[in-house]
């Protein structure tokens, strides 16, 4: 009996063959997602670009990745440090969790910055390239928070003053 189980050989020579037609539809597939999503790409980098100039800021900003999270954080009245809220992504099962909920917040808070209500926060969480659209190319104005800057302390945002009224 072991010496039939010890005569026993096993093949481990897989052959992961494609031939070149399935090499050329999936060439070509990649060439038309690439066609459909360019130009999403380019639009959504000009709706973020017109915003942030919107906001008073350069609009350069807008395409640096985490800096530009950075920015809308602190545009929205919240720290500039909470953009690194994507790296609690790395934590096992919970942590896309956190990551959800801070950007919530801070796209919660951009939309009120801009006077919009929380159904266009929610628009800008789900659905960012449309609600970054109708902020670039619709007649919203960037009107601040009740905390514009933040603190020197780091520990918090000042309030904002009201403007002096005209001398009579």
């Amino acid at each position: 009996m072991l010496s039939q189980l010890a005569e026993v050989t096993y093949n481990y020579n897989y052959d992961y063959t494609t031939s070149s037609a399935d090499a050329g539809v999936s060439a070509a597939f990649m060439f038309v997602v690439f066609l459909i999503f360019l130009p999403l790409i380019i639009f959504s980098i000009v709706c973020m670009w017109k915003v942030f100039v919107k906001a008073g800021e350069a609009g350069w900003k807008s395409i640096v990745p985490i800096y530009n999270m950075w920015i809308m954080a602190e545009l929205a009245g919240k720290p500039g440090w909470w953009a690194f809220a994507s790296l609690l992504g790395v934590i096992p099962f919970v942590g896309w969790i956190g990551t959800l909920v801070v950007y919530a917040i801070i796209y919660l808070e951009f939309a009120k910055a801009f006077g919009k209500d929380t159904a266009f926060g929610v628009l800008l969480l789900l659905l960012p390239v449309v609600g970054f659209a109708i902020l670039a190319f619709g007649p919203a104005k960037y009107v601040g928070t009740k905390f514009d800057t933040l603190g020197s302390n780091g520990g918090g945002a000042k309030p904002q003053t009201p403007p002096a009224a005209p001398a009579a």
